[in-house]
């Protein structure tokens, strides 16, 4: 896979979560799609995550899923990776999403925990080990215990590294300092250790991590690509001076439960129309004027 890690091979830089476009009905806005993917190529994005989180997926239907990462694959046409979302917390369909998603194309998958579940570390374990046993592909395990009520310890992503497929992880337990904790008990180089939350990048980035896989970079994929790269080409000082410009927009993107608010800016911005699924809804409207003041703030409208 592409990397703009230097003398590495491996999965790096800006990654974007990329939102699923919907029509104001809520029905995927397949020419949106295609704009946006058309968008990060232009920008600069190192690679492009269809059906994670950020895209929705706990509202999509299987068919539509498949359907998402398919046009994304063909839409990118090997030009950087897509990386998947392939998770669920049933193991089973885990694994059939992931043999769809590279029946699909996709260069690997994206796989979050079990949500609801709350397994045990073992439990985490031989799930992921199911999956990276039934499906040949690329595989990086996602960590967000704020969203699904299990926390994969470092130790337990220590011994998932050891398996061939297992190539890095999302780290978005909210403290910076996992990312030491994983380097420090993995042996492989090569396994890939990226950013879950956005306004901890450049922390994760100075603790070893390789880059990110980002809300914000669906609104602002020039500079996040910009800001990853400076830091991973030894310029700290450019890379500071980006991140405090991205500050504010980290924190205005998850002032409430995301994709809401980024959503709402790609529509503020004329890149999507209104939709989203319930139980989301369109971002409160008293906090769009601070989104406004971000997105003004950094030239973005």
């Amino acid at each position: 896979m592409p990397s703009i890690f230097p003398g590495l091979v491996m999965l790096s830089g800006s990654i974007v979560a990329l939102v699923t476009p919907m029509e104001a009905s809520g029905d995927v806005d397949w020419g949106a799609l295609d704009r946006l993917i058309e968008m990060h190529l232009e920008a600069g994005t190192h690679g492009i995550v269809p059906m994670g989180t950020t895209g929705e997926s706990a509202t999509l239907d299987v068919d539509e899923h498949v359907r998402v990462v398919e046009r994304t694959v063909e839409r990118v046409e090997g030009r950087i990776p897509v990386i998947a979302g392939t998770g669920a917390n049933a193991t089973k369909e885990a694994i059939e999403l992931t043999l769809a998603a590279k029946d699909a194309g996709a260069d690997a998958c994206l796989l979050v925990t079990p949500y609801y579940n709350k397994p045990t570390q073992e439990g985490l374990f031989r799930h992921y080990e199911a999956i990276a046993a039934a499906v040949d592909i690329p595989q990086v395990l996602y960590n967000v215990p704020p969203r699904t009520a299990c926390d994969m310890k470092a130790e337990t992503v220590a011994r998932l590294a050891k398996i061939p497929n297992i190539v890095g992880i999302k780290e978005a337990c909210g403290d910076p300092g996992r990312i030491r904790q994983i380097r420090d008990l993995v042996d492989d180089p090569e396994f890939a250790l990226l950013s879950g939350e956005d306004a901890q990048t450049l922390a994760m980035l100075e603790l070893g991590a390789h880059g990110t896989i980002s809300v914000t970079a669906n609104v602002a994929p020039a500079l996040m690509a910009e800001f990853v790269t400076a830091f991973l080409h030894n310029d700290p000082v450019r890379a500071r001076q980006l991140d405090a410009l991205l500050q504010p927009l980290h924190k205005v993107l998850f002032i409430e439960t995301s994709p809401q608010p980024v959503k709402w800016a790609l529509y503020e911005m004329g890149l999507i129309d209104v939709g989203i699924r319930l139980p989301m809804l369109p971002m409160t409207e008293s906090l769009r004027p601070e989104l406004r003041r971000a997105l003004q703030a950094a030239n973005l409208l």
